[in-house]
């Protein structure tokens, strides 16, 4: 069965970046780190308003087995230990930090002697890492696998198939060693029984990179995956790859398959070999508002007004700031809002861009229903959720979708088919929760 039969759409590419070598921009003034900047609990402060922090220093404690630590991005003063989150409004601590300039590192930081798997784990979740595609779930978390696992495939995600995107495709040129290095730290200690290194064939620069890297080494290869979005997506990957499927509720391991991003590979790698945690993230800057795209390395935690002015500012006719990729990323409510861990580009449209077309009532031609990678029914969930008949949106499986926007992407009506996708979940979320 191939691909298109688990649907998918043909998304204008625009990888207007893809040759352009990461600039590191100017160090910040400031840097605004958020505690919650992966999926599960947040990190512990350990640093008081006030405190001088170095480079790479822990500023905030991983809190349990799902979290990850945060570090300091810059050298400088602790100026705030606030209680709120700039994108959503939610309650979320967050350290800023004022820089000096000198972008001093901490003197603990030193190479990792990994001898094990225990010691290999806790360098991955000393590193700070987590799924820097996007998803932000912890990386030691996901690969510490059960003992009944049999892990059959591990696949590096190479794809990015969001339009504008190309960070990834940047660390499999620039930092291909550091890709190849956690590929084989894995294959030791995690002993899959094969490590997939999966790229869309429009990026043939990191195809010949890793088939030069994986050539004569036993047990890894790269799959060259057809340019259709939403390739990258985890469930998509896993069945174009090695033709399983991931049932509802189950996750990934339970079909003997790991995925993970090319990035959070190198990313640990580098950490092992050099002792320097996550503390700066390649961004694609791109979009038609923008001057002069371009893709930068910034500290975490820099405002995204910082790159803009990096890529000299933004046009007058902007209208839209976009966090992420122009399919799945978040609208962002001003320039102050930082950059964090699973940033990987920060895209502006102007007016003719970014205003969303008037929608109009459903067609009934299917095209949602025949694209969706999941075989999921939009107009069934769209109208159970109008309802407001959470015990529709689980009959009609709404927590199988992955937000790809390839429903809203093909409508000819123009419905708002992933928005009401997001809200239905949140409808059954809270049902469920009533019930218990």
């Amino acid at each position: 069965m191939s691909l298109k039969k688990l649907g998918g759409v043909y998304a204008p590419h625009f990888k207007n970046t893809a040759s352009f070598t990461p600039e590191a921009i100017p160090v910040p003034a400031e840097v605004r780190l958020p505690m919650s900047m992966h999926e599960g609990v947040p990190a512990n402060p350990v640093v008081s308003i006030g405190d001088y922090v170095k480079v790479g220093q822990v500023i905030g404690e991983a809190a349990g087995t799902v979290s990850s630590p945060v570090h300091a991005s810059v050298s400088g003063k602790i100026k705030s230990i606030d209680r709120l989150d700039g994108l959503t409004g939610k309650k979320a601590v967050s350290v800023t930090i004022t820089s000096d300039g000198s972008q001093t590192f901490y003197e603990g930081l030193s190479p990792v002697n990994v001898t094990n798997l225990t010691e290999f784990l806790d360098a991955v979740k000393n590193s700070g890492v987590v799924g820097l595609g996007g998803a932000g779930y912890p990386t030691a978390a996901k690969l510490t696998l059960k003992e009944t696992v049999k892990l059959d495939y591990i696949l590096i995600n190479g794809a990015e198939c969001e339009p504008y995107i190309t960070s990834d495709t940047r660390t499999m040129l620039d930092d291909a060693g550091y890709v190849w290095e956690g590929i084989l730290l894995m294959k030791e200690y995690l002993k899959p029984k094969n490590i997939v290194i999966c790229i869309e064939k429009n990026k043939p620069g990191p195809i010949k990179k890793m088939r030069e890297l994986c050539a004569g080494t036993e047990g890894v290869r790269v799959h060259v995956l057809p340019s259709l979005y939403p390739q990258g997506e985890r469930k998509v990957l896993v069945y174009n790859v090695t033709g399983r499927i991931v049932p509802e509720g189950a996750r990934l391991p339970d079909v003997g398959c790991v995925v993970i991003n090319c990035t959070t590979v190198a990313t640990f790698a580098k950490y092992i070999k050099t002792g320097i945690p996550l503390v700066s993230k390649c961004v694609t800057v791109d979009g038609s508002a923008v001057k002069q795209p371009k893709n930068v390395i910034a500290p975490i935690g820099t405002q995204v007004r910082y790159l803009f002015e990096y890529c000299g500012g933004l046009k007058e006719d902007v209208k839209k700031i976009i966090l992420g990729g122009a399919m799945m990323g978040s609208a962002i409510p001003n320039l102050d809002v930082p950059i964090v861990k699973v940033t990987n580009a920060v895209l502006a449209f102007s007016a003719k861009d970014a205003e969303p077309p008037a929608a109009e009532a459903c067609i009934k031609c299917g095209r949602c229903v025949s694209r969706c990678p999941m075989s999921l029914m939009p107009p069934y969930i769209e109208n159970a959720f109008e309802l407001k008949k959470p015990e529709l949106l689980k009959k009609y499986k709404v927590n199988m979708c992955a937000e790809c926007a390839c429903c809203a992407f093909t409508c000819p009506a123009k419905r708002p088919l992933v928005q009401v996708m997001t809200l239905s979940k949140k409808m059954l979320r809270e049902y469920r929760e009533a019930k218990n």
